[in-house]
Order: structure tokens, then C-alpha cells, then sequence
């Protein structure tokens, strides 16, 4: 499994974010500016991460983003579903119904994976983001 840039760039964001006084707005330019990420691409992961109910935005002369609930109760994982939609290692993990031996779940191998992908998801829900931000 490889998260993509943009997931990469959504960890930047949300990581500026809450670095920020609780409450602060932040405009698009200043994170863009400071994460090194080009501002098209910063607007479109906005909208995946104000879709996931991570980031709020706000519009207006004095408009920007905030968090849209603590740093502490958004974490690795919600960002990367946010962003790329659920970690999933295997397609059969997903669906069953994706397997042409019709395997699942009792094949050995769909087991593995399952045990893998929950340890993943389980390590990824653990960090939170006022701990990578130093607050926590």
C-alpha cells in the first residue's frame, strides 16, 4: 500500500491547522505558502477534508480554514479515508465478491490480510493530531 501525494499534502494541511490556536482561521495562500504545496491542489484536498468533517472552511474577506473539531480527535486514518476513501490492502477485504475463487472468508490468505489491514488501520487511528503537533 502507497499513499498518494495528495494524502501526503492533506497530512501538511491538517498539520498546520492544528498548530494554530484553537479557532484560528488560516487562509489557503499562508498554507500553501508554508507547506510547500501548490495552491490547486491544496483547494481540491480542502474540499475531501471539509467533506470528511476534518477541516471547515469559511468564506469571505476574513474567511479561511480551522479544524472542524479538535486536533486530538483526528487522526492519521481519518485524514488518509478522508482523502483516499477506506484503507483497504485487497480489493476481497472490500468485497467479497471480488474474489474469482470465492475464497472469502475462510481462505487463508484473505485472513492474513485481514489481520494486516486491521493492525494498519488500527496504528493509523492512533495517532492523532494535537500529539504530531506537539500538544498533546
Amino acid at each position: 500500500m502507497r499513499l498518494n501525494q495528495a494524502t501526503d499534502y492533506a497530512f501538511r494541511a491538517v498539520l498546520y491547522l492544528a498548530r494554530l490556536e484553537p479557532g484560528t482561521l488560516a487562509e489557503a495562500q499562508a498554507i500553501a505558502t508554508h507547506e510547500e504545496i501548490p495552491m490547486r491542489f491544496l483547494l481540491k484536498i480542502m474540499r475531501s477534508l471539509v467533506q470528511a468533517g476534518i477541516v471547515k472552511s469559511y468564506r469571505g474577506a476574513s474567511g479561511g480554514f480551522a479544524l472542524a473539531r479538535p486536533a486530538r480527535e483526528i487522526t492519521l486514518l481519518d485524514v488518509v479515508e478522508g482523502v483516499e476513501g477506506p484503507v483497504t490492502i485487497n480489493r476481497c477485504l472490500l468485497d467479497p465478491g471480488y474474489c474469482n475463487r470465492h475464497g472469502a472468508p475462510g481462505c487463508p490468505v484473505h485472513l492474513a490480510l485481514g489481520s494486516i489491514q486491521d493492525t494498519l488501520r488500527r496504528e493509523l487511528a492512533h495517532y492523532n493530531f494535537a500529539d504530531l503537533a506537539g500538544q498533546g
